[in-house]
């Protein structure tokens, strides 16, 4: 369903770039946990141009600086053609607020400073957003490094980083019985990148364009191929 990553091998682990330096050390997580009922499929085992959207996402953190990508996914089986380690949420019900916290909890067992995460439905996430966001949340002020968008949040907490010291807030969240994802923000210090910082690595349409149903993954075949056509990169 879908072939590999120019330069990557599907079957072994995602590692930086040697232009791309791990200078921020976050563990990469992708995060498929979703039931997909919209799509009526595992979106991240769909192809636009030609690549699985999962692999989209390993390549863009690959190249942003993770050493490590790992995949949080509630249905591993769907999955393992990736070749990706993977694990399940720690808590069930939690939506995507479980798929962080099971991130960070990794990110805390490898000794990493925590997770830059990808929605496993963004085929268009560019790698320098990614690293950006992984540094400012590796500074000393910042917990979670968010970019602002026109989508319905007017942010996007599902293409982040997120400092091991959201942990506490986010438990705190899910023991109350909270699932919403942005439910910890005000518990942490949270920095949102600017949206003109943001459109300085592309249309932030394309960026965040997510796959939840198939007239969306139309869109976003037209998307890859007017890049194509532009010599940009699909």
């Amino acid at each position: 369903m879908g072939g590999d990553p120019p330069g990557g091998d599907a079957a072994g682990p995602a590692v930086a770039r040697a232009d791309a330096p791990a200078t921020h050390g976050f563990l990469g997580a992708i995060l498929v946990g979703g039931k997909n009922t919209r799509f009526g499929d595992h979106k991240g085992m769909a192809s636009v141009g030609g690549v699985r959207i999962a692999d989209r996402a390993r390549r863009a953190l690959a190249e942003a600086g993770c050493a490590r990508v790992v995949l949080i996914a509630n249905e591993p089986e769907a999955y393992a053609p990736l070749g990706l380690p993977s694990r399940a949420d720690e808590r069930a019900g939690l939506g995507p607020l479980g798929g962080l916290h099971a991130a960070l909890l990794w990110a805390q067992e490898l000794g990493a400073p925590g997770a830059l995460v990808v929605a496993g439905d963004m085929p268009f996430v560019a790698p320098g957003l990614l690293r950006e966001l992984a540094e400012s949340a590796a500074g000393p002020d910042t917990d979670a490094a968010v970019p602002l968008s026109d989508g319905k949040r007017g942010l996007e907490p599902l293409c982040a980083a997120y400092a091991l010291a959201c942990l506490p807030a986010i438990e705190e969240s899910a023991h109350g019985g909270g699932a919403r994802l942005v439910s910890f923000y005000d518990d942490v210090r949270v920095h949102a990148m600017p949206k003109e910082r943001v459109a300085a690595f592309g249309d932030p349409a394309r960026l965040f364009h997510n796959v939840n149903t198939r007239e969306e993954l139309e869109e976003a075949e037209r998307l890859a191929a007017g890049a194509l056509v532009s010599g940009r990169d699909a």
